[in-house]
């Protein structure tokens, strides 16, 4: 894995203020391996520790790592005392840092089960960096999102306090995480593909952005970090409230039917009707004024018409001036040279696809395309990417003579892709 100092982030990148991690996988990647499972948790550790590391470097304030639940007493002794072991070592590491990166370290979970001595040494690192304040580290051992609760519940009895001063503030300060400056979650990512949350952090995590990443930790690496942080970054957070940002105003009927015409067309290289077809169909979809629906049309018409003659490397600059255009008009957050490389990348890769089965592997192409010109997450922007390539697929039939059918199609997938666009930027 690239050290932490070499990862950067582009910019604009809004990174989450609070990151948790629920560590997974670590015994399945092993037995997938032959391996004995203490060797996956082994691995996984240090994925985890090389990943708190990069965390910091990308400007996550506070990270929270999820390693043991209150459910997992009932392993093998062999295995938790195994995890034990790795639980001194990863926080000696934490301590070791603390000082260097200002790093305060934080146990979320109960305190009565572990080994003494560890819960000796994990308060005495708590109290060692109680006073750091550039980051947050928070292990969760033994931790559970009801027991915490509970716990909480149980004090606020203890301290007798009147039921009429009980509201959300008052519980929040006697969670784990009370005195923090970021306690609420803002992205959970859960390796190994499981979906689930498992209680982590019931409380915090009430308006956080979910991640579910395939790989298991051993193999989660500060680059897998990095691209989840720049998916998280294109998403709209509502926290339930209005959504007040300015969006696309188009209608997918009529921006399908002109970008079909202006397929139809795009034989003709810089032909009048083909430049009116274009400023029409940039006009409608990004809502431009009548000049830089002009400009902007150009530009693409360029960009087509290199692109039709295989001429790869030049088509990209009018197209990055166009996605430059773009961008400064509807204010968007997307990087103009990442989307003309991947806009350039799905033509060449769509030019000569006949079928579905062909093109399957371009989706992931389009989903980074969408993902990043419209600020959405990858999820978001599957559905975009499988009907973008379907339209695709039955233009190049269409043109290769295979029926007029085909472009039929072609119109019923792209009104599609525009219905399913809109979905997700109205």
């Amino acid at each position: 894995m690239a050290e932490s100092k070499t990862i950067s982030l582009p910019k604009g990148t809004q990174v989450p203020d609070h990151v948790a991690i629920i560590l997974d996988g670590n015994r399945r990647w092993a037995r997938a391996r032959g391996l004995h499972t203490l060797e996956g948790h082994k691995a996984g550790f240090e994925a985890a520790r090389k990943v708190a590391k990069s965390a910091r470097a990308l400007g996550i304030h506070t990270l929270t790592v999820w390693g043991f639940s209150t459910e997992n007493w009932d392993r093998s002794k062999e295995e938790i005392d195994y995890l034990m072991g790795l639980y001194w070592q990863f926080v000696k590491d934490v301590r070791k840092d603390a000082k260097k990166d200002g790093v305060r370290f934080v146990h979320l979970g109960r305190k009565d089960r572990f080994p003494r001595d560890l819960i000796r040494f994990m308060s005495k690192v708590e109290e060692e960096t109680k006073n750091n304040t550039k980051h947050v580290f928070n292990a969760a051992l033994d931790y559970g999102g009801r027991d915490e609760i509970i716990r909480a519940v149980k004090k606020i009895v203890s301290d007798k306090v009147p039921v009429e001063k009980i509201d959300e503030k008052l519980l929040a300060s006697y969670l784990d995480t009370a005195d923090q400056p970021y306690p609420y979650v803002d992205l959970l990512i859960r390796t190994s593909g499981e979906q689930r949350t498992s209680g982590l952090l019931p409380w915090q995590m009430a308006y956080a952005e979910y991640y579910w990443e395939l790989d298991h930790l051993p193999d989660f690496t500060a680059e897998k970090l990095r691209n989840i942080l720049i998916d998280y970054s294109r998403r709209r957070r509502r926290f339930g409230g209005n959504d007040v940002q300015e969006h696309l105003k188009f209608k997918p009927e009529v921006s399908a039917k002109l970008e079909l015409n202006w397929w139809r067309l795009r034989k003709i290289p810089e032909g009048t009707r083909f430049r009116d077809y274009a400023i029409q169909h940039l006009k409608e979809q990004y809502g431009l004024s009548k000049e830089l629906a002009i400009e902007a049309a150009k530009l693409m018409t360029q960009a087509v018409v290199s692109g039709e003659e295989k001429r790869w490397e030049q088509a990209k600059r009018p197209l990055k001036k166009f996605y430059r255009l773009i961008k400064d008009e509807l204010k968007l957050a997307f990087e103009p040279s990442l989307a003309t490389s991947l806009e350039i990348k799905l033509w060449q890769d769509l030019s000569d696809k006949e079928s579905i089965e062909q093109a399957y592997d371009i989706e992931d192409v389009a989903r980074q395309l969408y993902a990043e010109v419209y600020r959405i997450s990858l999820f978001q922007a599957a559905k975009l990417a499988h009907l973008r390539v379907l339209a695709g697929v039955e233009r190049n039939l269409a043109e290769r003579g295979m029926g007029e059918h085909h472009w039929a199609r072609a119109e019923d997938y792209l009104q599609k892709f525009y219905s399913a666009l809109k979905e997700r930027v109205a």
